[in-house]
């Protein structure tokens, strides 16, 4: 493949809409993690595409929502800041005719920006097709500037080659910047962290996972091949502890089988995993302890 085209997109849409699986499932693998709690992706993640004779890096930013802590301030200036310096925004939605406070406020940044924008209309396999019509007349009202609508499903993959025609109009003459194989911006220990807290995500109830931070202290390969990672999982109070361990370790045991799995998948070879759990009060409010996570806005 000889890549001469690149295009820089920014994915952007209010928690929950389906950012990091249209990211995930343009890309072939997981590279952003997904659950159904918001606040899911705190950090930028580069999402590298290979089609023909185009590089498209996709940037899945969070979900733009009220920030209420110094993790919410950087999660919302990493949103307004990835888009500036891109070639396209892709605003993605759900099928309701209703343009939410997120949405208008995107919508503004976009325009300020000048930037060209296509609106997709996510999750149509869960939505009779009689329902896009009031979708789509509900943002043109908000917004005439749209440069095409286009109804997707990040689950079901419809749509998708529609969208990729479109983004294609964006690309622009320039060499490749990731290598061949390469499919994310990350380094492999932050994807590894994300895995990580993804499983947290899962297994954990109500507000105890949005208090969880994953810290890599150890990445290492062995000449086996194997690699041994040792990965801390920040809380912020003691009674959060007990709960993320579980009844002697079971939880914790689960956490970590669940996630070594991902692992092994992303980095394709044989992974040793070590856990451990620290109480760090109120971390997210802790401009500095954010920052010290690897959450910052400067970068």
């Amino acid at each position: 493949m000889n890549i001469t085209h690149t295009a820089m997109i920014t994915v952007c849409g209010r928690p929950n809409v389906g950012k990091s699986s249209l990211t995930n499932t343009l890309v072939g693998e997981k590279i952003a993690i997904v659950s159904n709690k918001a606040q899911t992706t705190r950090n930028r993640i580069y999402g590298v595409v290979n089609r023909d004779d185009t590089q498209y890096i996709l940037l899945d930013t969070p979900g733009l929502h009220r920030p209420k802590s110094a993790l919410g301030d950087y999660m919302v200036k990493v949103v307004t800041a990835s888009l500036s310096g891109v070639d396209c925004a892709l605003l993605l939605v759900e099928p309701i005719p209703h343009v939410g406070g997120p949405e208008k406020a995107l919508i503004e940044r976009i325009r300020e920006e000048k930037l060209p924008c296509i609106l997709c209309i996510n999750k149509i396999d869960t939505v009779e097709p009689a329902v896009l019509l009031p979708v789509i007349a509900a943002y043109n009202e908000v917004w005439d500037g749209f440069d095409a609508i286009i109804p997707i499903s990040a689950h079901t993959s419809s749509g998708l080659d529609d969208l990729m025609a479109e983004l294609r109009k964006y690309a622009s003459e320039g060499p490749q910047l990731f290598p061949d194989g390469q499919t994310s911006g990350q380094p492999e220990r932050q994807v590894v962290g994300e895995l990580l807290r993804e499983k947290l995500l899962l297994c954990l109830d109500k507000e105890i996972p949005h208090g969880t931070a994953v810290e890599i202290e150890k990445f290492s390969e062995r000449d086996s091949g194997v690699i041994d990672v040792g990965a801390v999982i920040y809380c912020e109070k003691a009674s959060h502890k007990g709960i993320i361990i579980g009844k002697n370790g079971a939880m914790l045991k689960k956490i970590s089988s669940l996630a070594r799995q991902d692992m092994e998948k992303f980095m394709g070879t044989k992974i040793y995993l070590e856990t451990w759990v620290k109480v760090k009060e109120n971390w997210r409010e802790n401009v500095n302890y954010v920052r010290s996570l690897g959450y910052d806005e400067r970068e």
